[in-house]
């Protein structure tokens, strides 16, 4: 092992806890709210009517309800688009909560994002194992001719689609493995993936993110790294579960594990 490969997992390790743990992240998520299921437009916890309007969700609200646009009282009526960055950039607050406007095949909801959430006063930390260069391999990126998209279960149970740029190849212990993989705006890969540690020793599936495939398709797959998703900090997030041929039979004993 060397001593530099620790030392990057370690930092990005500490870091991983810190963004986990921040007043807006994952852990203060208290609610996911579909406003097709709240035709009156009054949500759970949240003041003011919220109604969807093609392409977005008008907010309406008086003073009394406290909320702010932009860090402006909001006291009238305000359209909204869906939220792309951050939960603490959301153009919507109460108070130090963060509403953030999200849209998923069409289906327009609010998320609350609470700072005294009881998961974020809760945490005791991520289990992870120590970084060990076996987990750290090479990779080729094999892009598909077209996008194509399969329909799996999410984490609350309904099914959506998600869409695969190609495959990752590599190799375990001199055995092959692929996984289909998105490609994201910037080029890195995502997968979704499950091992045979899932739901035994390890969450019941993971995030890996690669970084972006060379012109000749490579790259690094290091498992090192593997993630929790969203969903293993709070149950409302809509995590997508792995893809048909995503789970491998491999042992991955490496990366995040599960929640301490």
């Amino acid at each position: 092992m060397t001593t530099d490969a620790a030392d990057d997992w370690k930092r990005w390790h500490e870091h991983r806890l810190e963004t986990v743990a921040a007043p807006h992240g994952p852990l203060s998520l208290t609610g996911t709210h579909w406003l097709e299921d709240y035709p009156e437009g009054r949500l759970p916890d949240i003041p003011g009517a919220w109604r969807t309007d093609g392409d977005g969700v008008v907010l309406t609200a008086a003073a009394p309800d406290g909320l702010t646009v932009d860090g402006e009282p909001l006291t009238g009526e305000v359209r909204l688009a869906a939220d792309t960055g951050a939960a603490a950039a959301s153009r919507v607050a109460l108070g130090d909560r963060r509403l953030v406007v999200l849209v998923r095949e069409g289906a327009w909801g609010i998320r609350d994002f609470d700072p005294k959430s009881e998961a974020r006063r809760a945490f005791g930390g991520i289990e992870a194992t120590p970084y060990d260069p076996r987990w750290a391999v090479p990779g080729r990126f094999t892009p598909y001719g077209t996008g194509r998209t399969v329909r799996v279960v999410n984490a609350d149970g309904r099914e959506r689609g998600l869409g695969l740029g190609g495959e990752l190849s590599f190799a375990l212990d001199g055995e092959e493995f692929t996984l289909q993989v998105s490609v994201e705006g910037d080029g890195s890969l995502w997968a979704v993936f499950a091992d045979a540690t899932s739901g035994v020793s390890s969450h019941r599936f993971r995030f890996l993110r690669p970084d972006a495939p060379d012109a000749e398709g490579r790259t690094t797959v290091d498992l090192n790294r593997a993630l929790l998703p969203p969903c293993a900090f709070a149950d409302h997030f809509i995590c997508p579960f792995p893809p048909p041929g995503n789970t491998l039979r491999a042992a991955v004993a490496a990366g995040e594990r599960n929640l301490r």
